[in-house]
């Protein structure tokens, strides 16, 4: 299969997600067979390797639905089989997951970090459902984030009023 680094021994089979550990966020792919992989990219032509469209701004733009060897995705990258969604959802059947894949192949599509990326398209094929785990996380890390800096201040207001 791949010479890229994996996590674990398990081979993909058709309709399996890929997840690409990238430095700060993770791409994903679902693999179709032989090899084969399909996944949202950058129009820029910058490459598998990237594997995203990380010089695109949060606000959006568009993507490339591709059809690539896992192991020129991947490139020096580690990835891993996650279908850890099956736990929540069923999955569709493999023919249909990547018949429907394949049809999306050379097509553009809409980009947006928070509501149509990679792993949006992924789970999209796979579940019928968009779902992003590192949205949701990057969501739930801003908003632990602002309330430990609102309580700072608040304990901050408090002491103050309490030294005057």
């Amino acid at each position: 299969m791949s010479r890229a680094r994996r996590r674990s021994g398990e081979e993909p089979q058709p309709g399996d997600l890929i997840e690409i550990s990238r430095i700060g966020y993770q791409h994903w792919a679902v693999y179709i067979g032989d090899g084969d992989v399909v996944h949202l990219t950058g129009q820029s032509g910058l490459g598998s390797v990237s594997g995203s469209v990380s010089g695109m701004s949060v606000g959006g733009g568009t993507a490339t639905v591709r059809r690539e060897k896992l192991e020129d995705v991947v490139g020096t990258s580690k990835w891993k089989i996650n279908n850890n969604m099956d736990k929540r959802y069923k999955p569709r059947p493999a023919d249909v997951i990547v018949k429907e894949a394949c049809s999306l192949v050379g097509s553009t599509q809409s980009y947006r970090v928070f509501s149509r990326n990679c792993e949006h398209l992924a789970t999209q094929l796979r579940y019928g459902k968009k779902w992003s785990r590192q949205v949701l996380g990057a969501i739930t890390l801003s908003v632990a984030t602002g309330l430990v800096m609102i309580s700072a201040g608040v304990v901050g207001l408090a002491f103050s009023l309490v030294r005057r």
